[in-house]
């Protein structure tokens, strides 16, 4: 009995054991490209500001009708889960795909829309042309941005992008369904942790 309860503890600390080691696995090694733009509180936020720190990128804009309010409501969601868990040294930074339009006034206004838990985690941005962002985003992301001809709409991914602290999109997750959001808390904590 003695030796079967052993055996069973034994087992017990090595599966403990392979869920607290969880050394994070990046799948990308994509550098950003520097930028130095405006947020919806009119303050220039640019890449070196954002080094040191964990970051989740993705690709909206206001006028959407698609998936970016779905994505918005994600995003809040997983900062609802940091939160909870403690963590704070993160930002969620959201491109627009439609500069023109998305003023700092205007992205300010859509978040309003949204339950944030913390606005000061956020930097929307915009201020740069619908050509540059579209370079960008391609270059930095591998993602897709470009007008619509048929309508006001932009095309563009709905990828979540997980930065590191030297400004490395070192893995992406679905933005709209099914979104592994316990796996990216997990993943941000982690970075964040190996970080220190």
């Amino acid at each position: 009995m003695m030796k079967k309860l052993l055996v069973m503890l034994t087992i017990s600390i090595l599966v403990l054991a392979g869920c607290g080691s969880s050394d994070f696995k990046a799948q990308t090694n994509w550098e950003i490209e520097d930028f130095a733009f405006d947020n919806q509180r009119g303050e220039e936020v640019s890449l070196d500001d954002l080094k040191g720190t964990v970051w989740l990128a993705t690709f909206i804009f206001t006028n959407c009708t698609t998936v970016c309010p779905p994505m918005t409501f994600n995003l809040t969601e997983i900062q609802g889960m940091l939160e909870e868990k403690g963590i704070e040294d993160y930002k969620i930074v959201a491109f627009s795909v439609d500069p023109d339009v998305d003023s700092p006034e205007v992205l300010k206004e859509y978040l309003e829309l949204y339950e944030v838990p913390d606005e000061s985690k956020w930097e929307l941005l915009t201020g740069y042309s619908q050509e540059y962002i579209s370079q960008f985003a391609e270059k930095s992301f591998k993602a897709l941005v470009r007008n619509n001809p048929n309508d006001d709409q932009v095309i563009h991914g709905s990828s979540f992008y997980l930065v590191d602290q030297n400004g490395v999109a070192v893995k992406n997750y679905g933005g709209v369904k099914e979104v592994p959001k316990e796996e990216i808390v997990i993943d941000i904590e982690t970075l964040i942790k190996e970080g220190q």
